[in-house]
């Protein structure tokens, strides 16, 4: 009994001391870490709530107030997300650059909160799988692929097109754009990357795909500025965190409905011999690594999934803000139309083709300015694998690195009067004078979206259609205000009206 006793004692106290040492061990890792990240320059941290009592919120005084930081800290700047997770803020070409370069992983810190919706795509992988997934579907998104959507994209510019049309003849003409335009895109992206057909353009905003990825980004966007709900146990015992669920079970859902519908009609052209051309979703199906190796069944839902986001509400918000920043300049609205005409005179129709994309430089312009001021995609996450070192001192292993896209295009070192809507930032020469990296709406470097192309055709298909018929103008009784989110959008919508243009066939 004795000798029990006395083993039970001696193993809880080599336990107990090997807790300790743990502990110890963490205490000083962690005050070594802090210490590395107080260095560089930044405003001063709450001990419990990190700099989150300073930030006004995901609204226009929350980006008055990055503008503010960026002027103070042009370069890089560190901040806290509560106590225990510290952020280094880079946002100038010099330290964007330094980061984009490289293939750091995205920061799974804070991107696994969006992980049980787009799962380990593209978008959160790293690593291995990361370039080997990279490499299985570059093939997607060559010309060849791309060049046969573009007449999608004007058959659902049409269905767009029409439902402008009936708001002029309806009512009073004016409609809300980022609804209406996130409709578009959803069938765009749901036709061209997988010849899914729905009615979503008419079905509107009861659309579910379209109801579920609305609340979705509100849902995530809340949770990112509550750490306390950041642990996954935490947050599913909330109403909140209950309705993510299930929307992410219906997205998956959407996922996996268009994944078997296609594996039976590939089974159909197998046995008929017909053959229609490749997209998206075929590539993913088919696809083979050096080693004879497909995509698993949960790799093309994570890879579908990551695609219906990225490639429907971030070209939704890029082609609003662009309708806005023309609604609300009426001179440079009228060069844009002009140009278009200039480039379809004598056609019969209105139809945008792929080299009349490369046609357009003015509007193209005027997107690229859009996309400055307004950011489709405001910020980006990366995690240090190793110790790096910048601006004089060294960012430890395993840090959050936040690449602010909406600082960087909004830094006064770089932008003068940043807030203007100015399109002749971009002229060729004007372009040449900058560094590459102090615009960057589609990332760049190794990891830089691979769908920019695809995105860019539609982008400037659908906004050349609507200028070529329609003149534009805000309503002047609506205050449009931004809210920042994993995507840009609008507190408050963007309501305008498109009256039809008088002008020679």
């Amino acid at each position: 009994m004795g000798v029990t006793l006395w083993l039970g004692t001696g193993l809880v106290t080599v336990a107990c001391c090997y807790i300790l040492f743990k502990l110890t061990q963490r205490y000083v890792a962690t005050r070594k870490r802090n210490a590395m990240i107080e260095r560089f320059p930044g405003s001063k941290a709450n001990i419990l709530f990190g700099n989150l009592l300073e930030y006004p919120g995901p609204n226009e005084a929350g980006l008055k107030y990055q503008r503010d930081m960026t002027a103070l800290f042009p370069r890089i700047s560190r901040a806290w997300l509560g106590p225990f997770i510290p952020l280094i803020i880079v946002n100038h070409p010099e330290t964007v650059k330094a980061i984009m370069k490289t293939s750091e992983p995205k920061g799974k810190q804070i991107y696994r909160l969006i992980e049980p919706w787009v799962g380990d795509g593209l978008l959160l992988s790293g690593g291995s799988k990361w370039r080997r997934n990279r490499r299985l579907l570059t093939p997607a998104f060559h010309f060849d692929i791309l060049k046969p959507y573009q007449k999608l994209n004007n058959r659902t510019a049409d269905i767009f097109i029409d439902k402008l049309d009936k708001f002029h003849l309806e009512g009073d003409g004016y409609f809300e754009a980022f609804s209406h335009v996130s409709q578009y895109t959803l069938d765009v992206i749901l036709q061209c990357a997988f010849s899914y057909k729905t009615d979503c353009q008419n079905i509107g905003d009861k659309h579910p795909y379209v109801r579920c990825v609305t609340e979705l980004l509100e849902l995530i966007t809340d949770r990112f500025f509550k750490p306390w709900l950041h642990n996954d146990i935490v947050y599913l015992l909330t109403s909140d965190g209950r309705r993510f669920k299930r929307h992410c079970d219906f997205v998956h859902k959407v996922a996996e409905d268009i994944i078997a519908q296609r594996r039976e009609a590939m089974k159909l052209e197998d046995s008929s011999g017909e053959k229609k051309a490749l997209d998206f979703l075929d590539i993913l199906l088919t696809a083979k690594d050096e080693e004879g190796m497909g995509l698993t069944d949960s790799e093309i839902r994570n890879e579908v999934d990551t695609f219906l986001f990225e490639g429907h509400d971030t070209t939704a918000s890029a082609i609003s803000w662009t309708l806005y920043s023309l609604a609300e300049h009426h001179d440079i609205q009228k060069r844009a139309q002009q140009e278009i005409d200039e480039v379809l005179q004598g056609r019969d129709s209105d139809d945008i083709t792929w080299d009349d994309c490369s046609n357009l430089p003015y509007l193209t312009m005027c997107l690229r300015e859009a996309m400055r001021i307004h950011v489709p995609v405001p910020l980006l996450l990366r995690e240090t694998t190793e110790d790096l070192e910048m601006c004089g001192h060294v960012i430890p292993t395993g840090t959050l690195i936040t690449l602010s896209l909406y600082r960087l295009h909004h830094n006064v070192e770089i932008w003068e009067n940043s807030l203007e809507f100015d399109p002749e930032r971009f002229t060729v020469e004007n372009m040449e004078k900058r560094d590459p990296f102090a615009f960057v709406p589609f990332s760049a470097g190794p990891r830089n979206c691979i769908g920019q192309s695809f995105a860019m055709h539609e982008m400037k298909t659908i906004l050349a259609r609507i200028l070529r018929r329609f003149d534009l103008e805000l309503d002047p009784n609506h205050k449009v205000e931004k809210k920042e989110a994993p995507v840009m959008k609008s507190q408050t919508g963007i309501r305008m009206k498109a009256t039809p243009r008088q002008r020679a066939a």
